[in-house]
């Protein structure tokens, strides 16, 4: 074969051209590594020499430096009305072992993995759509299909012979920000939507995305001082045959202040409401956790409608062993009490405290937690599925069997440590031990450890 050299242009041309078009259909990211090695490859088998090749990949290095947003509009048109698209999510991996100290509980382990891609797009006028797609198991529950999702959880388990899994939708709304200047910001938001509430995981599970519409301002009084006001109303599940559905109604004020450049604190009040209650029995809707008490139906036999106030503080020290920049320390409690069900089973609370904050690579934190929550204090179906306690007998009429369950009636601890390892990837490790409240049977042993090591990646 004719070797090529510096007196055949024509030619070089051809073969730079060539390499530039697939750099223009691989991602921008990616382009500039393919095309050398295209051209190494050309210069492995003589066609190049090796100032040729040299030469090439400078030019191509130079190309590379486009704005990626530049190729994108190029191959997709984008509305005028449009101002960007963001692309987010993260990656987990998960160690989950479940003991108990009952001779009746078999130790659970579960291999188990959460996929959440997102999509955000931001437009003229202040207005967003967003979408995110989750991984995640079913949640069969009595009338529910098997296609059903888990309301409370992305996480999937390695398990059935590796079977295909499902692919959720995990949130789907449109925002629009109707007032947005130096002392009020206004937004509405209608769809599947993340918590517009800042209540702790004993009022709402972190995974937990409603449905419906919800309000959230915030007003700077100051610059040390801003008013935030929240609220919502989701519904919880829809009724053929009946005319009034199960809606969730909600509202939160919270003051956020800056006392110094080392202090700030937050205080808060919220109240929730629930109606029609009696339409969410246990064949109605998806049964992912235990404790209100129940009909022999499975139906509600409290109302709903907790009165929730929190408040937390921060302080930032300059500095402190081996931890890089600013240090916090983060004080922070929560009580909770609904006046729907009896004062025997109508109470809730959290404390709990934080040290340091990861998300930054070499930073990471200590928390610890203290939690009791009693049977009636809350809707049990919207609460954390972390923390679990053994039920030896089922524990509420219509459920189907014992085991170790999250929800309601329960107290006990968490301790949680966060190291990032890069600023992409951090690694945790938590540790809960619960119990029952009221046990189930009466005088059985209920406690439980929950232990699990995440792996999380987020892009």
């Amino acid at each position: 074969m004719k070797k090529l050299n510096k007196t055949n242009p024509k030619t070089k041309v051809a073969l730079f051209a060539g390499a530039t078009a697939l750099m223009a259909l691989a991602p921008q990211t990616h382009a500039q590594s393919s095309v050398d090695a295209l051209i190494n490859r050309l210069e492995q088998k003589g066609i190049l020499t090796v100032d040729e090749a040299k030469d090439l990949k400078t030019e191509n290095a130079m190309d590379s430096t486009n704005d990626f947003s530049a190729a994108l509009n190029q191959k997709f048109t984008i509305p005028d009305w449009v101002n960007n698209y963001k692309l987010y999510g993260d990656f987990r991996g998960r160690f989950d072992d479940i003991s108990a100290g009952n001779p009746a509980f078999v130790e659970r382990i579960r291999y188990r993995y959460r996929l959440r891609v997102g999509l955000q797009v931001n437009m003229k006028d202040n207005m967003q759509v967003g979408l995110r797609l989750g991984s995640g198991d079913s949640a069969a529950a009595g009338s529910v299909t098997t296609q059903t999702g888990n309301p409370l959880s992305n996480n999937s388990t390695m398990q059935d012979n590796a079977t295909k899994k499902f692919l959720y939708v995990d949130a789907a709304y449109a925002k629009w920000t109707a007032i947005n200047d130096n002392k009020l910001t206004a937004a509405i938001t209608v769809g599947k939507m993340d918590q517009p509430f800042t209540f702790t995981p004993m009022v709402f599970d972190g995974d937990w995305t409603p449905e419906g519409a919800a309000i959230q301002n915030v007003y700077k009084i100051n610059a040390s001082h801003a008013i935030a006001l929240n609220g919502g109303v989701f519904v919880l599940d829809e009724e053929s045959k009946l005319a009034r559905d199960p809606v969730m109604y909600g509202g939160q004020i919270t003051l956020n202040s800056t006392w110094t450049p080392h202090i700030d604190t937050s205080v808060g009040f919220g109240a929730l409401n629930i109606v029609s209650r009696s339409q969410l029995a246990t064949n109605n809707v998806p049964t992912i956790n235990q404790g209100n008490t129940r009909t022999a139906a499975g139906r509600l036999m409290a109302n709903y409608n907790p009165v929730i106030a929190d408040a937390s503080l921060t302080y930032k020290f300059d500095s402190f062993p081996l931890y890089t920049g600013t240090f916090p320390i983060r004080f922070a409690a929560e009580a909770m009490e609904n006046p729907g069900a009896p004062s025997a089973s109508n109470k809730g609370l959290w404390a709990g405290i934080t040290l340091g904050k990861s998300g930054k690579k070499g930073l990471w934190d200590l928390n610890y937690r203290y939690e009791y929550l009693e049977a009636d204090a809350w809707y049990d179906q919207v609460v954390d599925d972390d923390p679990v306690a053994f039920y030896q007998a089922a524990p509420t009429p219509g459920a189907t069997s014992s085991g170790a369950f999250g929800g309601t009636n329960f107290k006990g601890h968490l301790v949680k440590a966060n190291y990032s390892l890069t600023d992409s990837l951090t690694l945790s490790v938590t540790c809960l031990v619960d119990e029952l409240i009221a046990k189930s049977p009466a005088g059985s042993q209920s406690d439980a450890t929950r232990f699990f090591v995440d792996l999380m990646w987020k892009f």
